[in-house]
């Protein structure tokens, strides 16, 4: 297997064919979504984000040790945006080159809406992919990322891990549809709501005399 040295691994046809694919099978998911601000988080600028209808993209990718794209900003810190500023997230292969990739993924995480969804495509670590990549990937910063082990992460950030697909054909340069060993995956996981309390089962206050004194730390506090 004939090495281009030097060259980054996430601009051989190979894996440009993929993100193509991936980009095709999440339209159909991530349609169903109430989106409407989208964050795009990935590894070449010519990717295109998925044709969402009523969906306003913001388009990032990695580059060395920066992000470049729609803004600019180091990629060993933090995101350029508030807590909670995007609907939807799709890190499509950017935890493979990132120098933090736990930081990256904390900070898709914070910058993730209640009740949005986090898309993370990457090489699977177990399958015939995974030798070729770490082939190609020699001399460059790239870790591949064990979908059990992002869930667990994710689930520590209050995120569920809905569904993991693998996509793509078993070995790199092979052909035909998806395979269930397919060397690519797709993890959909969902941010958890914070659960109201109504106001009928808030707890109320008890009356107390006029003449008892209250306590420093037992005073009522007014509530919203």
């Amino acid at each position: 297997m004939a090495r281009q040295s030097g060259k980054n691994i996430h601009a051989s046809a190979v894996l440009r064919a993929s993100r193509e694919r991936q980009r095709r099978a999440l339209v159909p998911i991530l349609q169903r979504e109430a989106a409407r601000r989208a964050l795009q988080v990935g590894v070449a600028a010519e990717d295109a984000a998925p044709p969402l209808l009523g969906v306003a993209w913001t388009r990032l990718w990695l580059a060395g040790g920066d992000y470049r794209g729609e803004l600019q900003a180091r990629a060993d810190g933090a995101l350029p945006f508030i807590d909670e500023a995007f609907d939807l997230v799709w890190l499509q292969h950017a935890l493979e080159p990132a120098p933090r990739s736990a930081c990256l993924l904390g900070e898709a995480c914070r910058v993730l809406a209640a009740g949005g969804v986090l898309a993370i495509t990457a090489v699977h670590p177990l399958g015939g992919w995974a030798p070729w990549f770490h082939w190609r990937a020699r001399g460059q910063h790239q870790t591949m990322q064990w979908p059990w082990r992002l869930r667990e992460a994710l689930l520590d950030a209050g995120l569920d891990t809905v569904a993991v697909h693998r996509l793509g054909p078993f070995w790199p340069h092979g052909e035909g549809t998806d395979s269930c060993f397919g060397g690519v995956y797709v993890l959909l996981a969902r941010k958890r709501r914070q659960l109201a309390i109504p106001i009928s089962l808030r707890p109320s206050l008890a009356g107390a005399p006029a003449n008892v004194r209250w306590s420093p730390g037992t005073r009522r506090q007014h509530l919203s």
